[in-house]
């Protein structure tokens, strides 16, 4: 009995023995289990591995490596310099007479980004505004003279030029590939520390922050559509560069959103997209060529869609049309709501906005609308503000600048009409010498000091070679002549 007890013993405790064993060595097993996936997701999807609190980034998980060096040699520091003040100590007048005095002149810094092997640089408009000398370091300290080759305060953006051959440049990376929470680099010379690199993600894509001034009287219809990132952006960040992880030019820091005013976590780029055009417009053109829709929209808010009964919340909402527009006469109406343009999907206004700013007068595009409950497209011919699609060069913009006016050529009917063989139709007339002397719009101007006028090119021409004053001859559109003189 002994033996049979002793038996069952020794094989219980030798049971227990091996579920213990079995127990603790499943349990290791599972532990190692969950950890192996972890490992495999580091090795094969880098990018969302995403360090948290106290974690380490495993090593070759994200390498910006090859992106800031890249970036940082073709990331050049911009100063400025603005032309120094005079005023005058009024308390002089009672000890001698008036002395004047000479501020100091006004210096700013930001960032810029080389474009090109021979010397074009991208930057912000604001922060080249208003100055007389512009000075560009390179990484290597090598410092240049720079020219303003044009600006454009509607998109914030400015375009330079060096005097140097194969200099370092980014290209253009494809900014509507960006998904939120990719990794990207901010590369700039914030509080003047040159070339400095921090990283980021794209926290969100196209933000309307109401940064910039709509004045339709000096050309400016302001476009924004941020690409917004959490990457460390200061003062002097402005204008440099937002790159991919590959290294490509995905946009231009231009903003952050602080109540310090240094960062707080939120930074703001114009995408890429944006940028290319509008650099390719300033060099061909000297100005951009902006394009027009010809409709006045709004975004879809809950109560816009409770009112108008609307099927889909999704687009920018049709208010509005303008006489004679691309959009009016394609065949869009009120009402309608713009979801596509070409390929691309637009949610809102700002979407919108970011497309069409893509494109020039003439450019053909197709919109696709929701009308109740069916979904249509329209292939409309873009137009520029005055409802045609010339291309305009920087000479119009010196005329607008000095007469406070825009000038259109004479349409051949007209010529006929009144009799004419050449002419330039004032239209938009706004503060300036236009209107102090008294000429409305729609006034045709046919010469100045004797000299006949067919363009607007024309215009500029005989006010760079005029001194003193002008005088100006023409008629209205009903046949009634008239003379104007004034001062320059």
């Amino acid at each position: 009995m002994k033996k049979i007890w002793s038996t069952l013993l020794i094989a219980t405790v030798g049971g227990l023995v091996a579920v213990g064993s079995f127990v603790w060595l499943g349990g290791d097993l599972a532990v190692h289990q969950n950890e192996k996936p972890k490992s495999q997701m580091v090795e094969y999807h880098p990018f969302q591995t995403i360090p948290v609190s106290g974690a380490s980034v495993p090593p070759g998980s994200m390498d910006f490596t090859r992106a800031a060096e890249m970036s940082v040699h073709a990331v050049v520091h911009v100063t400025t310099e603005s032309v120094p003040q005079t005023y005058y100590n009024p308390w002089s007048d009672f000890f001698g007479g008036r002395r004047y005095y000479q501020a100091e002149p006004a210096r700013s810094a930001g960032s810029g980004v080389i474009i090109s092997p021979d010397g074009y640089i991208v930057t912000n408009n604001h922060v080249i505004a208003e100055a007389h000398k512009i000075e560009v370091t390179m990484n290597d300290m090598r410092t240049y003279e720079a020219v303003v080759v044009g600006s454009d305060p509607s998109t914030d953006l400015a375009l330079l030029k060096i005097d140097d051959s194969e200099l370092p440049y980014l290209t253009f990376g494809n900014s509507d590939d960006i998904k939120v929470g990719e990794w990207v680099l901010a590369v700039g010379n914030p509080f003047n520390l040159t070339s400095t690199v921090t990283a980021g993600i794209v926290s969100a894509k196209a933000r309307n922050l109401n940064l910039l001034r709509y004045d339709p009287g000096s050309d400016q219809f302001p476009i924004e559509s941020f690409i917004q990132t959490d990457a460390a952006v200061n003062p002097g960040n402005s204008g440099g560069a937002l790159v991919s992880i590959t290294g490509d030019l995905i946009g231009i820091n231009t903003a952050i959103a602080s109540k310090t005013g240094s960062y707080s976590g939120y930074a703001f780029a114009i995408p890429a997209s944006i940028v290319q055009k509008v650099t390719n417009d300033l060099f061909e053109f000297g100005r951009v060529q902006r394009a027009f829709v010809g409709v006045s929209i709004a975004n879809i808010s809950e109560d816009l869609a409770r009112s108008e009964k609307l099927q889909s919340r999704s687009g920018a909402y049709v208010r509005g049309l303008t006489d004679g527009g691309a959009a009016a006469e394609a065949g869009i109406k009120i009402g309608d709501i713009i979801n596509k343009v070409n390929d691309a999907n637009v949610r809102n206004v700002t979407e919108l906005q970011e497309q069409i700013a893509r494109f020039r007068p003439g450019d053909s595009v197709v919109v696709g609308v929701t009308r109740g409950k069916e979904q249509k497209f329209f292939n409309l011919t873009l137009r520029n503000q005055h409802g045609n699609t010339e291309m305009r060069s920087r000479a119009a913009d010196v005329v607008t600048a000095a007469f406070g006016a825009t000038f259109e050529e004479v349409d051949d009917n007209t010529l006929r009409r009144l009799n004419i063989k050449q002419g330039v139709v004032v239209d938009n007339i706004t503060d300036g010498s236009i209107q102090k002397a008294g000429i409305k719009n729609g006034f045709i101007i046919t010469r100045i000091d004797k000299k006949p006028v067919s363009t607007p090119e024309d215009v500029s021409k005989i006010l760079k070679e005029s001194r003193g004053g002008v005088l100006i001859e023409g008629m209205y559109p009903n046949g009634s002549l008239a003379y104007y003189g004034f001062g320059l």
